[in-house]
């Protein structure tokens, strides 16, 4: 480790925005990244062994592989490989370390440089008072929080979060851990990114996931791509667009900003993305306004009903209607309504654009709809996932093949923690299954999730709290409102593979207890270990690490939870921790019992490639109470936008994972050693009165009157829609107002911050 890492500075360079992305470009900043940790024997075996059947999952996105015998010997994206060799890095923090450096100087240097400092080797707690972290022994630093546990008032007085990168066996034993003890408190990832995807489809199709696979993608006739960015957040994605294109299938991309990846992709796996031109991958790009989804689905939806009144019988599919759903004759009394002013105002595009897309729709016999954060994180996000399903369900694209929803994950197992029960509204059903196999009634009374967790700590009602993985501190809304939640608590721990912010930000007590990463053999009494993981399309598959840990001193996630459990439970009730934690086969064992799609689990993991669980989507089930998919009707809404303001949207650099930036450039854009910057269409900058390379702060403008700012940015001239701006998170996520959120997912609205731009106030 070297603690001679400087942070870096701004010195902001701006190129012209890239029109393609990937080829021999991103395999050389693959690798540049990837030597500059560590030594090129690891890399090779890092880059040899992610996402094959014998190896470990990426622990980035949750693209899933393509079947086992069909996949690359290099089956990773430029990302997945800085992700992967970030993590296994050659540099070390150690106790000397901690020694030099105060809690507070820590608190002042950048998520850039925390995460540089490399891999976290020792278990350290920060005591009250205390300046400093130093080393703490493994059985001292559990019975401290088992201790802080069980002096609890109540159990909903504790929080545990996690990340997606936790994996299904750490995850089972953590919610079994948490229900034992009394509580539902378990906020995670997805209530903050996808969580209005669960709440649309769970309340549509009967089941929160997305319904689709990798070969439906391959064989789609038309794939609309909404509201994302493969070519940055799952690069893989477009390799099997890419497939698609190839099969004959068109592509309709749906964005505020123009991505590089939808353009054109350069296969780094083929000759034609190497020595020739790419693949064109968006057949129509529709420049969208932030926040007019809805609008938009709307419209095709009322276009696609007057087709079928001027042809009856040729363009929906009846048939399915009738007999797979119920409320279509309310739905298009409804929808009949749509004021096109409406649409045109909300999406800012022009209705021959929108007829263009309908006509490919209606020479399309197999649809699919694929999405992230460009719809989830708005306040109409539920509505306009419902309208999605809609404009499906119309021509009987939902449950068969080449067709369905796609709802895209952005970390490799955030899917599957929900599957295992990481969520503090799980059905009774799975609680009922827990009670039988383990001897227990769990609590019914719904948990916190991770913003009104944030309200928990700020008020005092929850003063523990337990991260699984994960920056919490950056990944939350409203910044300054959640340090200052953080702050009040009584303890806070993390277990962690590397130093992040939210390490900074300390309670009376805090502990640091890092763990293995999923690179890193885990071998447990009974030998070495495996752990499983769940895609986006419901593959589940094992991981297994090959390189030996980065210290003695860590332990796995399973084994932290495992002997948490015993020193906060006292054997009641009595589960056998001690036998999860020696052999992982025995809490795979359990969840077949309990989770349903997992029978027989250890046997149907042990297959190259895993197995998929079922879908009753796609068996023509769907298990809402009418036992029928759903029709929904949607009332029109926009964001409304003061005059003189803009609506921002938060999002990644490409050198960036979740809440780490790699580097300070985002080159598909054209950023060049800067993150302060804001990237404002040339009209609107025009009409603000600014100019390109302006210095400004952004003010978030909320009905609390609170005034939020982000000090210090720089305009660039950027072709997003007018009315539209975006800057990176996590420097932004002050901007968003922690009661701003998605109605029924209760989503903070990271898309969509009205803000104003003030000349900079003077450096401090």
């Amino acid at each position: 480790m070297s603690s001679s890492i400087e942070d870096p500075i701004d010195d902001l360079s701006v190129t012209e925005p890239k029109t393609w992305a990937t080829g021999v470009p991103a395999v050389t900043h693959a690798l540049e990244y990837s030597l500059a940790q560590t030594s090129v024997r690891r890399t090779a075996l890092t880059l040899l062994n992610i996402n094959q059947t014998k190896g470990f999952d990426c622990p980035g996105c949750a693209w899933p592989e393509p079947a086992p015998g069909k996949r690359h010997r290099n089956e990773y994206c430029e990302n997945g490989a800085k992700h992967i060799n970030d993590e296994a890095t050659s540099r070390r923090i150690t106790a000397d370390f901690f020694r030099q450096h105060s809690i507070a100087e820590l608190d002042g240097k950048s998520d850039y440089w925390l995460n540089q400092q490399g891999r976290l080797t020792e278990p350290m707690v920060k005591r009250p008072g205390a300046t400093h972290y130093e080393p703490i022994g493994w059985d001292e630093a559990l019975a401290l929080v088992a201790e802080e546990l069980r002096a609890l008032d109540s159990p909903d007085e504790a929080l545990f979060y996690t990340s997606g990168r936790l994996n299904n066996e750490a995850a089972f034993l953590l919610q079994l851990f948490v229900r034992a003890f009394g509580t539902n408190n378990l906020p995670d990832c997805s209530n903050m990114c996808h969580e209005s995807s669960g709440c649309a489809l769970q309340e549509t199709l009967g089941t929160g996931k997305g319904s689709v696979s990798l070969d439906d993608i391959h064989h789609a006739d038309l794939i609309f791509v909404v509201g994302q960015n493969p070519g940055t957040n799952h690069p893989r994605m477009l390799s099997a667009l890419d497939e698609t294109k190839r099969n004959g299938g068109q592509v309709i991309a749906v964005n505020t900003l123009p991505e590089a990846g939808l353009m054109r992709f350069k296969h780094p796996q083929k000759a034609r993305g190497v020595i020739g031109r790419g693949t064109p991958i968006a057949d129509q790009f529709l420049h969208i306004r932030a926040g007019g989804d809805l609008a938009l689905f709307q419209a095709l939806n009322q276009l696609l009903l007057e087709a079928e009144d001027a042809a009856p019988g040729t363009v929906l599919d009846h048939a399915f209607i009738a007999r797979n759903t119920t409320g279509f004759d309310a739905f298009a009394e409804h929808t009949r309504k749509t004021s096109w002013q409406d649409v045109l105002t909300a999406t800012g595009l022009t209705r021959e654009e929108i007829e263009k897309v309908h006509h490919r729709v209606l020479a399309s016999k197999k649809v699919i709809v694929c999405w992230a954060m460009g719809l989830t994180q708005h306040k109409h996000g539920v509505p306009t996932i419902r309208e999605v399903v809609n404009f499906l369900l119309l021509r009987g694209n939902i449950g068969r093949p080449g067709a369905g929803v796609c709802p895209v994950r952005g970390h490799s197992n955030v899917q599957g923690d929900r599957t295992m029960g990481i969520w503090e509204q799980m059905p009774q059903r799975f609680l009922d299954a827990l009670e039988s196999e383990f001897g227990f009634t769990p609590p019914t009374r719904h948990g916190l999730d991770s913003v009104n967790g944030i309200r928990a700590m700020h008020d005092g009602r929850a003063t523990v709290f337990i991260g699984v993985a994960g920056n919490f501190v950056r990944a939350t809304p409203d910044s300054t409102v959640t340090e200052r939640a953080m702050r009040k608590c009584r303890l806070t721990a993390h277990i962690s593979t590397k130093l992040n912010r939210s390490h900074t930000v300390c309670g009376d007590t805090a502990l640091i207890l890092p763990t293995l990463g999923r690179s890193d053999r885990d071998v447990q009494a009974t030998g070495e270990q495996f752990f499983t993981v769940e895609d986006s399309m419901s593959e589940v598959h094992a991981s297994r690490g090959k390189l030996a840990p980065a210290s003695p001193h860590l332990l796995s996630e399973v084994a932290i939870i495992a002997r948490l459990a015993r020193r906060t439970l006292g054997g009641r009730p009595a589960i056998p921790w001690e036998e999860f934690e020696a052999d992982y086969g025995t809490v795979r064992d359990r969840i077949a019992r309990v989770v349903p799609g997992f029978e027989d689990f250890n046997a149907r993991v042990a297959e190259p490639g895993g197995f998929r669980l079922p879908n009753p989507v796609n068996e023509g089930t769907f298990r809402t109470p009418s036992g029928k998919a759903v029709f929904t009707e949607n009332d029109f809404t926009m964001p409304h936008v003061p005059e003189g303001h803009l609506l921002l949207q938060t999002l990644r650099s490409h050198d960036q994972w979740n809440t780490v930036p790699y580097a300070m450039n985002d080159r598909y854009r054209g950023i060049h050693n800067a993150r302060r910057v804001v990237l404002v269409n040339p009209d609107d900058l025009a009409a603000l009165g600014l100019a390109d390379r302006d210095e400004v702060d952004l003010v978030s403008v909320w009905r609390d009157g609170v005034e939020r700012r982000a000090e210090r940015f720089v305009t660039v001239a950027y072709p997003t829609t007018r009315g539209s701006a975006a800057a990176y998170y996590p420097e932004t996520n002050v901007l968003v107002p922690l009661d701003s959120v998605a109605d029924i997912s209760n989503t903070p609205t990271s898309k969509a911050v009205v803000v104003r731009l003030e000349p900079a106030s003077a450096p401090h």
